[in-house]
C-alpha cells in the first residue's frame, strides 16, 4: 500500500481569465507555509508537482524543511482548457464543466481524468503531489465511484490523503472543505 498526500495549491495571485501560470498571492504563501508545518512532520517524503507556478511555489516551504527538490511532472497538472475558449472565457467554461460530470464534458477531458489517476496509482511510494482542484477531485472521483467533476469543494493548501491499493485510490481523508473556496 502506499499513501499519497495530495495538496491543493495555495491561493494565487491571477485566475484562468488573466494568467496563465500565476504563482501564489501574499495568503497563498503564508498558506503553503501552514501546510508545510501540518504535513512535514510526516517525512521527508519524495514530492511531485505540476509544472505550475502555483504548485512549485506551494511546495517549496516543503521542500526546505526536508532539504529535497520536487519532482516536476505534467501528468498531476490542470485540467486543459478547449483551445478554441479565448482567455477571458475560460473561468466560465471552467465553472459550466465543474457543475457536471465528466461524461458531460467529452472523452479528452475523460481521458485526461483517467491520465491524473493513472499516474497517481503508479506511484510506488509514500508522496506528497501538490496539484489542482479539478485533478485532486478527479482522484478522490476515482476513489469514491463518482462521475462529478466535483467531488469536494477543497481549500487552497487542503491535503487529501489517498491510498493506491490493488491498483486503485482509496480515500483516506478528504481535505478540508470551504464552500467559497476560490477557483476562477
Amino acid at each position: 500500500m502506499t499513501r499519497l498526500i495530495l495538496v491543493r495549491h495555495g491561493r494565487a495571485a491571477g485566475g484562468w481569465d488573466d494568467d496563465l501560470d500565476p504563482g501564489l498571492d501574499d495568503l497563498g504563501r503564508a498558506q503553503a507555509e501552514a501546510m508545510a508545518d501540518l504535513v512535514a512532520p510526516r517525512g521527508p517524503l519524495p514530492i511531485v508537482v505540476s509544472p505550475l507556478r502555483r504548485t512549485r511555489e506551494t511546495s517549496l516551504p516543503l521542500e526546505q524543511r526536508w532539504g529535497i527538490a520536487a519532482t516536476v511532472d505534467p501528468a498531476v497538472g490542470e485540467i486543459p482548457s478547449p483551445p478554441d475558449v479565448p482567455m477571458q472565457e475560460r473561468t466560465t467554461w471552467l465553472r459550466t464543466a465543474m457543475a457536471g460530470t465528466w461524461a458531460d464534458i467529452g472523452h479528452a477531458y475523460t481521458s485526461w481524468r483517467d491520465s491524473v489517476v493513472g499516474r497517481l496509482v503508479a506511484i510506488d511510494t509514500d508522496t506528497v503531489v501538490v496539484s489542482h482542484f479539478v485533478a485532486i477531485n478527479a482522484a478522490i472521483g476515482a476513489a469514491v465511484g463518482s462521475d462529478q467533476i466535483v467531488v469536494a469543494a477543497l481549500d487552497n493548501c487542503s491535503q487529501t490523503v489517498v491510498d493506491v491499493v490493488d491498483g486503485r485510490l482509496v480515500l483516506v481523508e478528504r481535505g478540508f472543505e470551504a464552500p467559497d473556496t476560490l477557483v476562477r
